[in-house]
Protein backbone atom coordinates (compact mmCIF):
# COMPACT_ATOMS: atom_id res chain seq x y z
CA UNK A 1 0.00 0.00 0.00
CA UNK A 2 1.21 3.49 -0.80
CA UNK A 3 0.83 6.60 1.32
CA UNK A 4 1.68 10.29 0.99
CA UNK A 5 2.13 12.18 4.26
CA UNK A 6 1.51 15.92 4.45
CA UNK A 7 4.10 18.09 6.16
CA UNK A 8 1.70 19.04 8.95
CA UNK A 9 1.56 15.39 10.04
CA UNK A 10 5.35 15.09 10.13
CA UNK A 11 5.63 18.31 12.15
CA UNK A 12 2.90 17.11 14.53
CA UNK A 13 4.85 13.88 15.05
CA UNK A 14 7.94 15.91 15.92
CA UNK A 15 6.04 18.14 18.35
CA UNK A 16 4.14 15.43 20.25
CA UNK A 17 4.58 11.75 21.02
CA UNK A 18 1.04 10.87 20.02
CA UNK A 19 -0.99 9.55 17.10
CA UNK A 20 0.95 11.27 14.27
CA UNK A 21 4.22 9.79 15.52
CA UNK A 22 2.56 6.37 15.95
CA UNK A 23 1.26 6.47 12.36
CA UNK A 24 4.57 7.58 10.85
CA UNK A 25 6.54 4.95 12.75
CA UNK A 26 3.97 2.27 11.83
CA UNK A 27 4.28 3.16 8.13
CA UNK A 28 8.07 3.48 8.22
CA UNK A 29 8.55 0.14 9.98
CA UNK A 30 6.02 -1.86 7.97
CA UNK A 31 6.93 -3.80 4.87
CA UNK A 32 3.32 -3.45 3.72
CA UNK A 33 3.54 0.33 3.32
CA UNK A 34 5.46 2.59 0.96
CA UNK A 35 5.73 6.27 1.90
CA UNK A 36 5.95 8.18 -1.37
CA UNK A 37 7.61 11.60 -1.64
CA UNK A 38 8.82 13.90 -4.40
CA UNK A 39 11.88 16.15 -4.39
CA UNK A 40 9.50 19.06 -3.73
CA UNK A 41 7.92 17.32 -0.75
CA UNK A 42 11.35 16.51 0.70
CA UNK A 43 12.36 20.15 0.27
CA UNK A 44 9.20 21.27 2.05
CA UNK A 45 9.79 18.83 4.92
CA UNK A 46 13.31 20.23 5.38
CA UNK A 47 12.24 23.87 5.07
CA UNK A 48 9.36 23.59 7.54
CA UNK A 49 11.40 21.59 10.07
CA UNK A 50 14.03 24.33 10.05
CA UNK A 51 11.59 27.16 10.80
CA UNK A 52 12.59 29.04 13.92
CA UNK A 53 9.02 29.08 15.24
CA UNK A 54 9.27 25.34 15.93
CA UNK A 55 12.69 25.50 17.54
CA UNK A 56 13.61 21.96 16.51
CA UNK A 57 17.26 21.30 17.32
CA UNK A 58 19.38 20.04 14.40
CA UNK A 59 19.68 16.54 15.89
CA UNK A 60 15.87 16.18 16.07
CA UNK A 61 15.55 17.39 12.47
CA UNK A 62 18.18 14.86 11.38
CA UNK A 63 16.45 12.07 13.31
CA UNK A 64 13.15 12.67 11.50
CA UNK A 65 14.76 13.24 8.11
CA UNK A 66 16.48 9.90 8.69
CA UNK A 67 13.10 8.25 9.28
CA UNK A 68 11.81 9.76 6.04
CA UNK A 69 14.93 8.86 4.05
CA UNK A 70 14.87 5.24 5.26
CA UNK A 71 11.15 4.77 4.68
CA UNK A 72 10.25 6.93 1.71
CA UNK A 73 10.32 6.11 -1.97
CA UNK A 74 11.27 9.05 -4.15
CA UNK A 75 8.88 9.58 -7.04
CA UNK A 76 9.82 12.34 -9.44
CA UNK A 77 6.97 11.66 -11.85
CA UNK A 78 4.13 14.01 -11.12
CA UNK A 79 0.61 14.19 -12.39
CA UNK A 80 -0.76 17.70 -12.64
CA UNK A 81 -3.29 18.79 -10.06
CA UNK A 82 -4.22 22.44 -9.71
CA UNK A 83 -5.12 23.80 -6.30
CA UNK A 84 -5.29 27.59 -6.51
CA UNK A 85 -5.90 28.15 -2.78
CA UNK A 86 -2.53 26.71 -1.82
CA UNK A 87 -0.17 25.68 -4.64
CA UNK A 88 2.09 23.85 -2.13
CA UNK A 89 -0.76 21.45 -1.43
CA UNK A 90 -0.93 20.60 -5.13
CA UNK A 91 2.45 18.85 -4.82
CA UNK A 92 0.97 16.35 -2.35
CA UNK A 93 -2.09 15.73 -4.50
CA UNK A 94 0.04 15.36 -7.63
CA UNK A 95 2.35 12.90 -5.86
CA UNK A 96 -0.59 10.84 -4.61
CA UNK A 97 -2.17 10.77 -8.07
CA UNK A 98 1.06 9.86 -9.89
CA UNK A 99 1.98 7.16 -7.34
CA UNK A 100 -1.58 5.81 -7.22
CA UNK A 101 -1.38 6.20 -3.46
CA UNK A 102 -3.98 4.47 -1.36
CA UNK A 103 -3.92 7.24 1.25
CA UNK A 104 -2.90 10.85 1.66
CA UNK A 105 -2.70 11.67 5.38
CA UNK A 106 -3.22 15.32 6.28
CA UNK A 107 -4.65 17.71 8.81
CA UNK A 108 -5.24 20.38 6.16
CA UNK A 109 -8.96 21.11 5.72
CA UNK A 110 -8.49 22.18 2.10
CA UNK A 111 -6.92 18.83 1.24
CA UNK A 112 -9.50 16.89 3.25
CA UNK A 113 -12.25 18.44 1.11
CA UNK A 114 -10.51 17.47 -2.14
CA UNK A 115 -11.54 14.32 -3.99
CA UNK A 116 -8.80 12.32 -5.68
CA UNK A 117 -9.66 9.19 -7.66
CA UNK A 118 -8.29 6.06 -5.99
CA UNK A 119 -6.81 7.88 -3.00
CA UNK A 120 -8.47 8.30 0.38
CA UNK A 121 -7.54 11.69 1.82
CA UNK A 122 -7.75 11.18 5.57
CA UNK A 123 -6.81 12.53 8.97
CA UNK A 124 -4.48 10.64 11.29
CA UNK A 125 -7.46 9.35 13.29
CA UNK A 126 -9.19 8.12 10.13
CA UNK A 127 -6.00 6.40 8.96
CA UNK A 128 -5.68 4.60 12.29
CA UNK A 129 -9.27 3.39 12.06
CA UNK A 130 -9.05 2.34 8.40
CA UNK A 131 -5.52 1.04 7.99
CA UNK A 132 -4.13 0.08 11.39
CA UNK A 133 -6.48 -2.62 12.64
CA UNK A 134 -5.75 -3.80 16.13
CA UNK A 135 -3.37 -0.92 16.85
CA UNK A 136 -4.29 1.22 19.82
CA UNK A 137 -2.66 4.55 20.42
Amino acid sequence: MKVVIDTNILISAMLRDRDPECVILYISESESWVWVVTPGIMAEYREVMARKKFGFPPDLQEKWLGVVNRAALLNDTLATVSLPRDPKDAEFLSCALAAKADFLITGDRDLLEFKLPGTAIVTVAQFIRLAMPGIST
